[in-house]
C-alpha cells in the first residue's frame, strides 16, 4: 500500500511542467523522502518502469516516456476550431494540438483515439500534433440552447463553450415550441465532415430571460440530478421515522447546556457546524467545533450512501441548491437549528494565549445550538451596534473574535497564504430577476468561522495520519515550475523582487509589500493564477495556501462527500479504533480512495463551473440593458486577440480588441502582462484601471465586447490610466 501511494506521488512530482529528469537518489533527495522510506522508494520507482509509466533516459534519468504512435485521452475544443488531447497516461509532451482539420467531428468532453504526428523541433524540444481518428466515447450528447427558425428550418443555437454549430430539428412545434424559447437537444447527429449536426427538441424549458430560466438551463446543460432515488428517499423516510433523540443521545457526551452558537449566510438552511469556548483558569481556552453527525445517519454502502456518493457535493445556483442528501436530512435532522437536540462529531482544540494547539480531543456528542446568528449580526454585535442577545452569547462571540485572530498571526507567522480579491453578490427582485451586484460581505465574523474550521479540519487529518489510516485528503500543491517562474518574472516587472516561489513566507512579503499600493491587485490575481487547483486525493502532499502539512475536509459533511468518509474514520476511531481496520477491510484503502478522490474532484470542479457560468450569464444579461454606457474596469488578462478587462462593479471580463484599441501597431508582451503601442508609446498592463464601453454582449457564448470611449469629436479617447486597489477576501480551500 505505501509503495502504490509513493508511486503515484513519483508520478505527480515528474508531470510537474519545468521537471528537469534527474536520478533516482536526487529525486528522493528532492522529493523529501525520508531514510527508512528508500527501500519503498525504489520499488514504488521499478513498478512505474515495468508498467512503462516512467523510464530510464540519459545517465539513468526519471522521466515520462515520448508520446506513443497513438494516445487515448479527453479532447477540449477551442472556439476557433482547434484543440487539444488530454492524455489518459501522461508522458513527457503533455497535452496533444489537434489542427481544425484533425479534429474528426470530436467536441470538448469527447474521449477520442489520436494518432500523433511529429511537426519538427522548437528550443531543441520535439513537437507533436494530432489527428483523431476515433471518438470512443461521447462527453454529452443533450445541449441547451435557444431555439430559431429561418428559412422554415427549425435549430437550436447551443450555449456555452462546448459546441459551436446550430442543430437542425424537425418541427418543433410538436413540443409546442416558439422561436425564442430555451430548449433541451438530444444529438442524433454529431457535425463531421460538413455535415450538420441534428437532433431532436427533448424540453422546452421555458421563454428565454424568463426568470429561472437560466438557472434551469444551466442545470440541464451540466446534466445534474434533479431527483433522489426512490431506494434513497424511502430510506430517508426509515431514518426520520426511526429517530428518537434521548436515545440517540444515550452513551455521547452531553453538551445540551453549553452555550454554542452556529454563525451562517442569511439565506442558509443548512446549519452543520456551531461553536462554543471554555475558558480554563491558566489562561487556555479550549474551542469546540461540533459538527453535524451525518454519518450516524447514512449507512455506509446503503442506496441513500451511494446517491451522496454519485452527487459527491451540494451544488448552488444563485437561490437554488441542489443537494447532496434529501432536505429531510440537510435541512432537517442533520441541521444544527437553534434550541433543537442534534447529534454532532466534536473537534476539541486547547489554545494558549499566542493560539497555538497544546492539547486536542474529540467525542460524539449532543448539542442544543443557543443562538443562531448571520455573519452580518454577529459582526455587528462585535462592533457594538447589533441586536440584543444574552451576556453568554455576546461573551462567546468575544472571545471567539479574539481567539481567531490569534489563530490567524499564529497560521501567517507558519506560512499560510491570504489573498484578497473581489467578489460580488447577485441581487434579486421578488420575481427572481437580477437587478444589481453589491460586494460580498467581508466581515471578519466570516474569518473567524474561516479559522476554526480550518482547525478542525487540520486536527482530524492530524488524529488519522498519527494512526496510520489512509484518508482522503484535501491537498493543494505548490505552483509548478513553469508557473512559478512566470510569477516570479511578472511580479519582478511591476517592481517586486521574488526569488522561490516554493517558500510561502516569500510570496506573503510580496503580498504585504503590495498592500495599500497601486499595484496589489495585479499582485494578488498574478499569485492566484499561478496556483494549482486543490483536490482529494489520500496522497501526502499537503496544502500549500494553507501551510498545512495534513489537511482533510471534515466541517461539512451535509454538503461534501469527502467530509462523510472522514466522519466515518473518527467514528471507527471512537469506537473499536483503526489499527488494522485497513488490512480487514473495514475502511478504504489508497487505491479505492484515489478513485474516490478523483471521483469527488470532478464533481466538484463541474459544480464550480456551473456555478461561475451561471453567474456570468446573469451578469451580463443585467448589462444588456446598459449598452453603450461607459464604466470602470481593470486589466486582468492580454493575449494576442486583446485584453481583458474585468468591470470592477460586476467583475464580469470583457474583450478589448487590439483594433478597437487606436490606430497603431500594438505589440503583445505576455510575460509582461501588458500589450504597448509602438508609435505611441501607450501601454496596457495587468492591474492598470481605465474606462471602457458596453459594446456587445454574446450570451449565448458568454462573451463581453469592450471598446474605448469615444471623444466628443467622434474619435478613440485616449485611456487614462492608473493602479487600483481591491481589497476583498478569497476563502481558503
Amino acid at each position: 500500500m505505501l509503495s502504490e501511494a509513493l508511486a503515484e506521488r513519483i508520478l505527480r512530482f515528474i508531470q510537474t511542467k519545468g521537471y528537469q529528469p534527474q536520478q533516482a537518489a536526487e529525486l528522493a533527495a528532492v522529493m523529501g523522502i525520508a531514510e527508512g522510506e528508500q527501500g519503498d522508494f525504489h520499488d514504488a520507482c521499478k513498478a512505474l518502469m515495468k508498467t512503462g509509466r516512467i523510464v530510464l533516459g540519459a545517465k539513468n534519468a526519471l522521466l515520462l516516456p515520448e508520446p506513443p504512435g497513438k494516445i487515448v485521452g479527453t479532447f477540449r475544443g477551442n472556439p476557433r476550431g482547434f484543440g487539444f488531447v488530454i492524455p489518459q497516461t501522461p508522458n513527457s509532451h503533455g497535452d496533444l494540438y489537434v489542427p481544425p482539420e484533425g479534429t474528426g467531428g470530436a467536441i470538448t468532453g469527447d474521449t477520442v483515439t489520436a494518432k500523433v504526428v511529429r511537426r519538427g523541433k522548437r528550443r531543441g524540444r520535439l513537437m507533436y500534433e494530432g489527428r483523431i481518428t476515433e471518438v470512443l466515447k461521447r462527453g454529452q450528447n443533450r445541449f441547451v440552447g435557444e431555439l430559431k427558425r429561418q428559412f422554415n428550418r427549425w435549430f437550436v443555437v447551443p450555449d456555452g463553450q462546448t459546441l459551436h454549430t446550430p442543430v437542425f430539428v424537425p418541427d418543433a412545434s410538436a413540443k409546442r415550441g416558439r422561436p425564442g424559447d430555451q430548449a433541451v437537444v438530444e444529438i442524433t447527429q454529431f457535425p463531421s465532415d460538413g455535415r450538420e449536426a441534428r437532433g431532436v427538441v427533448i424540453k422546452i424549458l421555458g421563454r428565454r430571460g424568463d426568470p429561472g430560466v437560466d438557472t434551469l438551463s444551466i442545470i440541464e446543460q451540466y446534466q445534474f440530478p434533479t431527483e433522489f432515488s426512490a431506494g434513497s428517499l424511502r430510506e430517508v423516510r426509515h431514518v426520520v421515522a426511526a429517530h428518537a433523540a434521548d436515545e440517540a443521545a444515550r452513551g455521547r457526551d452531553d453538551l445540551r447546556k453549553l452555550a454554542t452558537i452556529t454563525i451562517d449566510p442569511d439565506d442558509a438552511k443548512d446549519f452543520d457546524d456551531a461553536i462554543s469556548l471554555t475558558e480554563s483558569r491558566s489562561g487556555t481556552v479550549e474551542l469546540g467545533v461540533h459538527i453535524a453527525d451525518v454519518s450516524h445517519f447514512v449507512r455506509d454502502g446503503g442506496d441513500l450512501d451511494e446517491e451522496a456518493k454519485a452527487r459527491s457535493t451540494s451544488i448552488y445556483l444563485s437561490g437554488t441548491v441542489i443537494p447532496m442528501l434529501p432536505e429531510a436530512l440537510s435541512n432537517g435532522l442533520c441541521s444544527l437549528q437553534e434550541g433543537e437536540p442534534r447529534l454532532t462529531k466534536s473537534v476539541f482544540i486547547t489554545y494558549d494565549r499566542a493560539g497555538r494547539v497544546r492539547a486536542t480531543r474529540f467525542a460524539n456528542s449532543v448539542i442544543r445550538s443557543t443562538k443562531r446568528l448571520t455573519y452580518r449580526v454577529a459582526q455587528s454585535i462585535l462592533d457594538g451596534k447589533g441586536a440584543r442577545v444574552s451576556a453568554k452569547v455576546r461573551a462567546l462571540l468575544e472571545g471567539m473574535d479574539v481567539l481567531a485572530k490569534a489563530i490567524r498571526r499564529r497560521r501567517r507567522t507558519t506560512g499560510m497564504l491570504s489573498l484578497d480579491l473581489p467578489e460580488v453578490e447577485l441581487v434579486n427582485d421578488d420575481d427572481g430577476s437580477v437587478v444589481d451586484v453589491e460586494p460580498t460581505d467581508t466581515s471578519f465574523t466570516h474569518t473567524i468561522i474561516e479559522m476554526f474550521m480550518v482547525e478542525a479540519n487540520e486536527a482530524v487529518a492530524r488524529l488519522l495520519y498519527k494512526h496510520k489510516a489512509p484518508f482522503l485528503r484535501r491537498i493543494h500543491e505548490p505552483p509548478d515550475a513553469g508557473a512559478g517562474e512566470s510569477l516570479e518574472k511578472f511580479l519582478g516587472v511591476l517592481g517586486f523582487r521574488l526569488r522561490g516561489f516554493r517558500d510561502r513566507s516569500k510570496v506573503q512579503a510580496v503580498l504585504d509589500e503590495a498592500a495599500g499600493r497601486g499595484a496589489a491587485f495585479a499582485v494578488h490575481l498574478a499569485v492566484l493564477r499561478s496556483m494549482q487547483q486543490a483536490e482529494y486525493s489520500p496522497l501526502t502532499l499537503g496544502h500549500y495556501a494553507l501551510a498545512s502539512e495534513h489537511y482533510c475536509h471534515f466541517t461539512s459533511p451535509i454538503r461534501r462527500y469527502p467530509d462523510l468518509t472522514v466522519h466515518r474514520l473518527l467514528e471507527r476511531h471512537l469506537g473499536p479504533g483503526l489499527d488494522g481496520a485497513v488490512n480487514e477491510g473495514l475502511i478504504p484503502n489508497v487505491a479505492e480512495l484515489t478513485t474516490l478522490g478523483g471521483h469527488c474532484s470532478a464533481n466538484e470542479r463541474r459544480a464550480e463551473a456551473a456555478e461561475r457560468e451561471l453567474k456570468t450569464v446573469l451578469v451580463l444579461r443585467l448589462l444588456q440593458k446598459r449598452l453603450g454606457e461607459t464604466l470602470s474596469g481593470i486589466v486582468t488578462g492580454v493575449a494576442q486577440v486583446g485584453v481583458f478587462v474585468q468591470l470592477e462593479r460586476y467583475l464580469v471580463d470583457g474583450l478589448l480588441r487590439l483594433e478597437d484599441l487606436g490606430d497603431d501597431w500594438w505589440e503583445v508582451q505576455a510575460e509582461k502582462g501588458g500589450v504597448i503601442g509602438q508609435r505611441s508609446g501607450t501601454e496596457f498592463r495587468i492591474g492598470d484601471q481605465l474606462s471602457v464601453t458596453i459594446a456587445r454582449i454574446d450570451l449565448p457564448n458568454r462573451q463581453l465586447r469592450l471598446a474605448l470611449p469615444r471623444s466628443d469629436n467622434g474619435g478613440r479617447r485616449q485611456p487614462k490610466r492608473k493602479h487600483v486597489t481591491q481589497r476583498r477576501r478569497r476563502r481558503a480551500s
